[in-house]
């Protein structure tokens, strides 16, 4: 019995491991202008609906932009994020998706292009291309994005949260963090740069509640917290608030900039995951590098949002391309 307890385990984990190395950021087959001669427009139309979509609801940047790493990071950039399932058994009713918004615009910008184009631009795609756009429509920097990619036909609500291969979690410190990005090809530079993605987040005061009222379990503060940014931040969430939000980084959540890096550096980073960029020397130096005056933040955000953009992704014949988002075809 012994044996093949071991054996199990062995399987086990040569099976994570094969499922991490298919999640590697290679990019093989991705490309800028991927669309250039099966639909010319289709960069314009995606920017023409966010344009129009970020002059009603600006608040809608945060969400958009984190659609494209929850994407990513689980079963590489394949759309799988976006899938529906009859028993609500798909990635996006998993815990750590319940908080995403925007599904509804991913749809929007692909009527949009069906009608222009149908059955060629993908929804892993359109979900790459409105991060960048909804950066842009933020003051923030406008890189090429690499496209190409095909839609997956797999989506379980189980995958986000595997211990090893799933989200990192808002809660995770920067060994977990780093570990966490290598497993999918990414550097701890990379890390640092889309954390700086922050910079027009929000976040639920449930996510670190316990960092104001109960951090080790005896009704204590996070000693790494600056103190009176916690009694700022207890004014506005209470205990077992599950309904308010806050700005990941407050007076400039509506503008794509630095200023989420010079919060963290005042140890006023909202969740322990900011905070733990404080406690590795590569992630420290490039806070302090990325609030200077020679920063090269918006530079590098460009880069690593291509390498995110590269993970696992399908290409050629793999997967398909749907003709609605939310379901395979």
């Amino acid at each position: 019995m012994a044996g093949c307890k071991n054996l199990l385990g062995i399987f086990t984990l040569q099976v994570m491991v094969l499922a991490l190395f298919s999640l590697h950021a290679d990019g093989q087959g991705l490309k800028v202008g991927f669309y250039k001669k099966s639909c010319p427009q289709a960069e314009a139309i995606v920017s023409k609906v966010i344009s129009d979509v970020m002059a009603v609801a600006p608040s809608l940047s945060g969400p958009l932009l984190r659609m494209h790493f929850h994407d990513c990071f689980i079963r590489g950039c394949d759309g799988s994020v976006l899938l529906d399932s009859p028993n609500n058994q798909s990635e996006k009713f998993s815990p750590p998706n319940l908080s995403l918004r925007g599904f509804n615009i991913i749809d929007r910008v692909k009527l949009a292009l069906e009608k222009a184009c149908p059955d060629v631009v993908s929804c892993a795609d359109i979900v790459a291309l409105v991060a960048r756009d909804v950066t842009v429509a933020t003051k923030g920097p406008h890189w090429e994005v690499e496209t190409g990619r095909r839609d997956g036909n797999v989506s379980s609500i189980m995958d986000p949260i595997n211990p090893v291969t799933g989200l990192p979690s808002f809660t995770s410190n920067i060994t977990v963090l780093i570990r966490s990005f290598a497993i999918r090809g990414l550097s701890t530079k990379d890390l640092v740069v889309l954390s700086g993605g922050h910079t027009i987040g929000m976040s639920h005061c449930s996510s670190f509640e316990n960092r104001l009222y109960n951090f080790t379990g005896k009704g204590d503060t996070d000693p790494t917290m600056d103190p009176n940014y916690i009694a700022r931040l207890k004014l506005k969430c209470k205990p077992q608030d599950q309904t308010t939000i806050a700005e990941l980084d407050p007076g400039s959540f509506k503008t794509f900039d630095d200023s989420y890096y010079r919060l963290v550096t005042k140890r006023r980073g909202l969740l322990q995951s900011d905070a733990a960029l404080l406690n590795d020397p590569e992630t420290r130096a490039y806070l302090i590098q990325a609030t200077s005056q020679g920063s090269t933040f918006f530079k590098d955000f460009g880069v690593s949002m291509v390498n995110m953009g590269r993970i696992g992704v399908l290409t050629g014949s793999q997967g398909e391309v749907r003709k609605v988002c939310t379901k395979t075809n």
